[in-house]
């Protein structure tokens, strides 16, 4: 087991289960392990069939093509860069799931920004590190909460030194899962 094996990217379960996902090039994602991965979609495994997902900051595409393959109805991949894009749309097409995404790149900022024209049931956060990305997208689905169905999650995946209380008025706080240096946080629509 040599590097190869840390940095390739899989679809754990459902019906993409085993196929290899293409990674970004260059070092401008933060992709998630499958240890992490494998939790997140524990938790949110019985509600995820049927489910509209929106993976911000979305990397590899890696979190919402797992949604996709684990039974959600339609996913919006967000990234600014066009590698993260290409790599996206590659890994969609690799697992065959064409008809049920929406690739869309842009700042994530600036599509938060406008009145939302869809209802999400999960908005999966996992921005590059630092920077305080996290806190300020969250601050703009809590300013514009009808971008989440009444009771919507929003998840934050981030290293838990960033870590802070967000004061927040349309959104809650109510858990955390922590996996070595990466940090789970989950907030409801309330």
């Amino acid at each position: 087991m040599g590097m190869q094996t840390m940095t390739r990217l899989r679809v754990i379960a459902g019906t993409a289960k085993g196929r290899r996902l293409n990674l970004v090039p260059g070092d401008i994602t933060r992709p998630i392990t499958d240890r992490v991965k494998e939790s997140l979609f524990n938790i949110l495994r019985a509600d995820l069939p049927g489910s509209v997902f929106l993976d911000l900051f979305a990397g590899t595409g890696s979190v919402g093509i797992e949604a996709l393959s684990r039974g959600a109805k339609l996913v919006r991949f967000v990234d600014k860069n066009k590698p993260a894009i290409d790599t996206i749309r590659e890994n969609i097409r690799l697992t065959r799931f064409e008809e049920r995404c929406e690739v869309l790149q842009i700042d994530a900022y600036n599509m938060l920004a406008r009145n939302p024209d869809m209802q999400f049931d999960y908005v999966y956060i996992a921005p590059p590190q630092y920077n305080d990305i996290w806190k300020q997208a969250l601050l703009k689905i809590d300013a514009a909460p009808n971008w989440m169905v009444d009771d919507g999650w929003a998840i934050v995946q981030i290293h838990p030194k960033e870590y802070e209380a967000v004061d927040l008025v349309n959104l809650s706080e109510f858990d955390q899962r922590k996996y070595g240096n990466t940090l789970l946080v989950f907030y409801e629509r309330v």
